[in-house]
């Protein structure tokens, strides 16, 4: 080493890395193991068991990709925790499920999903988002019912449709 080389600190073991790529890889074998409890109905070609074990070759690459990361210490630093961001998007996902377990509806709840989660990330302008929220929920409900003839959760805005 020559005099004008920085030292650099030795790198150390991300473990909330290791961690996050365990829960990673886990959820992939969860994934795996559900898919294959599902009943085949596909004489030929793929059945539904197809699209999670894809979903979990994805999450198990990443869980690769995030430990390799977490064992050389290469990951980010991580800011500060703020729970609030975290509180706002699960109280819009327990909306959600309220909302359609009351007969609310798609639309409703996935509205107010949308309006919780860009409150999440910092959007303050909740009037104007209830309405993109309204109007983007009411032609996604649109295109699953009329042109994909696929059901959606109706509630009283879904009838008037």
């Amino acid at each position: 080493m020559t005099s004008g080389d920085p030292v650099q600190p030795p790198r150390r073991v991300d473990r909330a890395g290791v961690v996050i790529a365990a829960l990673l890889a886990g959820l992939a074998a969860v994934l795996v193991w559900d898919a294959h409890g599902l009943q085949s109905t596909a004489m030929y070609g793929m059945g539904p068991e197809a699209m999670p074990v894809v979903i979990a070759s994805g999450l198990a690459l990443l869980a690769i990709g995030n430990l390799v990361d977490a064992l050389r210490g290469g990951l980010p630093a991580r800011e500060s925790a703020d729970p609030v961001p975290v509180v706002l998007i699960l109280a819009g996902l327990a909306l959600l499920i309220a909302i359609i377990g009351f007969g609310g509806g798609f639309i409703l709840a996935t509205s107010a999903l949308f309006v919780t989660t860009s409150a999440a990330f910092g959007r303050r302008a909740v009037l104007v988002d209830s309405a993109i929220a309204l109007v983007m929920s009411t032609l996604i409900y649109l295109a699953f019912d009329r042109l994909l003839t696929l059901s959606l959760p109706a509630g009283p805005l879904e009838r008037l449709l």
